[in-house]
């Protein structure tokens, strides 16, 4: 029979809210497991000789050459989250499978981001700071509407692919900001000029730190939205700040930010057209089992002989598109 751990450093309560007592117990029954939740903290008192398999949650720490000495028969880790760029490097330059359930929590996250564009094209965010007296009610709407409107999406993963399927219903133009010239629709400066409402979802790498700049923002439409459920750290904060204190008339929605939560004096608290969310866009509640199953439905693929539908690769890991890229 197989061995494997859990490992994570959220300890037993992070696996039993996203894998919960049915899914460990189908778990138990496909592969042997050690005692209790492995951590940074106590790796070493673990005896991880036999062990093939790792599966995680959020909370995976990354390994050291040390750690990697003590698990010889490693084959591959089943991470039941998203974002693997803060570990999955060193596995798979060892050639140790990284399996991650980064398409289901891509799920919740369009869901929500496609909310937020159907709101923001009725001028829903903007009314709701503006409506404070009776005479805003006479005021313009400061919206388009979604009709023939005008929408683009910075990145094109697995997030940015599905909000575009479900924004298929709408009669809208959808640009992407593709790292592939042949898929390619428009460039990053083309697509915050033209779309009334600009979404971020590219994908987590260095070279994509702080792409997002003052000049982007003071270019946009009278009235524009702005969607952040990438990550913070994407957004050249300080530019960024001075772009919505110089155009009080865009909306920026961020439900990531960096660092998580700002700082306790960031202006992004007291900027009215600022809204922020505290990272809810991923998968919460009875959504994050969704991600166990997954990552559970990928095991039993290995198993079986059969190809993994989860499998994170190096590719992966440095996607970055080329309009965006540090320079």
């Amino acid at each position: 029979m197989a061995k494997a751990v859990f490992a994570g450093n959220g300890g037993q309560a992070s696996f039993d809210r996203v894998y919960g007592a049915e899914r460990i117990a189908d778990l138990k029954r496909l592969a042997a497991f050690g005692d209790g939740v492995v951590t940074e903290e106590d790796f070493f008192g673990h005896d991880l000789s036999e062990t093939e398999y790792i599966f995680s949650t959020w909370g995976m720490f990354p390994f050291t050459e040390e750690m990697f000495v003590r698990l010889p028969r490693l084959r591959a880790v089943f991470y039941a989250a998203g974002a693997t760029d803060k570990f999955a490097g060193p596995f798979l330059e060892r050639g140790i499978k990284v399996v991650s359930a980064w398409r289901a929590n891509a799920v919740p996250v369009a869901e929500f981001t496609v909310s937020q564009i159907v709101l923001a094209l009725k001028g829903y965010f903007r009314c709701l700071r503006e409506t404070t007296q009776p005479e805003a009610w006479r005021k313009p709407r400061f919206a388009p509407g979604v009709f023939g409107e005008t929408v683009a999406l910075i990145g094109s993963g697995s997030i940015s692919a599905l909000v575009k399927k479900l924004l298929g219903s709408y009669t809208l133009e959808v640009l992407t900001v593709d790292s592939l010239p042949e898929r390619r629709t428009v460039s990053i400066e083309e697509a915050f000029r033209r779309a009334f409402v600009v979404s971020n979802h590219l994908f987590n790498g260095e070279n994509n730190q702080k792409c997002l700049k003052k000049e982007h923002f003071l270019s946009m439409r009278p009235g524009a939205v702005f969607i952040n459920t990438g990550r913070g750290q994407q957004l050249d904060e300080p530019g960024f700040i001075e772009a919505m204190k110089a155009r009080p008339d865009l909306t920026a929605l961020l439900d990531v930010t960096w660092p998580e939560p700002p700082e306790k004096d960031s202006p992004l608290y007291t900027l009215p057209n600022v809204f922020l969310t505290p990272h809810i866009a991923g998968s919460i509640g009875g959504e994050v089992r969704r991600m166990a199953d997954f990552v559970i439905g990928d095991f039993k693929r290995l198993l079986a002989g059969e190809p993994l539908e989860n499998e994170v690769t190096e590719e992966m890991l440095s996607f970055c598109p080329a309009a965006v890229r540090k320079k």
